[in-house]
């Protein structure tokens, strides 16, 4: 089946004590699919009231087959530059495919920019490609279909391979979210230059490099706040030049400040 996602680790929920309300799960994907797959991942809930839900996603494109009170069967979620917010109701679940960089372009038609900031329903006008993915998984568990996604991946990818410039973005975001280093390292790491990592990134995520890190940043700053760390703290354990920054930063991503977003966690706590 995988394992459950803990609210202890980066997963960009905003309250993730709601994630004991559901279950929540992730599976990895098969190692001759990990450079278009970073994560599977699955949920399915049965609630007497609707949940709320805010979330700092990861900088990535995520494919879902739904059932229930869902929005649509099948959905692509672009990449967010914004904390982006769904309400959970009713009885439903979800099985997810969190792409790495590199993903967009093998399993679908579609290029960032036409997606960013967008949840969109999967249909053969939208893009042909992710529909026919979707609409062959089966019906089953999350692990069976996690095995078919695969399957019907690594056809995919025999029909068209990852790009060099899809692997470098892979490699950047991975470097970026392991320890962080400037544009200048990450050149000097890969053997290339700023300009090819800013193409890079901007064709296969429709971000530049800077934002990304700045974006898994606030996703370890909602970690730190939501395990009852004061912004001071996270602030320094994250690298913010001061605490003004960090509130800025949060603020405009989430919509207020550190403060309010603590007192609404004590709320959900009761």
């Amino acid at each position: 089946m995988g394992r459950r996602i803990d609210p202890g680790e980066r997963n960009g929920v905003l309250h993730p004590r709601n994630l004991a309300r559901y279950s929540a799960g992730w599976i990895d994907p098969h190692p001759a699919v990990a450079d278009v797959v970073d994560q599977y991942w699955h949920v399915n809930w049965s609630l007497d009231e609707p949940i709320r839900q805010k979330i700092i996603a990861s900088p990535s494109v995520t494919l879902t087959l739904e059932r229930g009170a869902v929005p649509a069967p099948f959905v692509l979620t672009g990449v967010y530059d914004r904390a982006w917010e769904r309400t959970i109701q009713g009885a439903g679940e979800v099985f997810a495919i969190r792409l790495r960089p590199a993903g967009l372009a093998v399993l679908t038609d579609l290029v960032p920019l036409a997606i960013m900031n967008s949840t969109l329903p999967v249909t053969e006008a939208l893009d042909s490609r992710s529909h026919s993915l979707l609409s062959t998984l089966p019906n089953g568990s999350p692990r069976e279909r996690a095995d078919a996604a695969d399957s019907l991946i690594l056809e995919m990818l025999g029909e068209r391979p990852i790009s060099r410039v899809g692997r470098l973005a892979n490699d950047v975001v991975a470097a970026i979210g392991q320890d962080g280093p400037s544009v200048a390292e990450l050149a000097a790491r890969f053997a290339t230059s700023e300009r090819s990592i800013q193409r890079a990134l901007r064709a296969t995520l429709g971000q530049g490099p800077k934002w990304v890190a700045r974006w898994l940043r606030l996703q370890d700053v909602v970690r730190l706040l939501s395990s009852d760390e004061s912004p001071t703290a996270a602030a320094a354990k994250l690298g913010y030049s001061d605490q003004a920054h960090l509130i800025n930063d949060f603020r405009d991503a989430v919509g207020m400040t550190p403060g309010a977003y603590i007192a609404s966690l004590r709320t959900l706590m009761g």
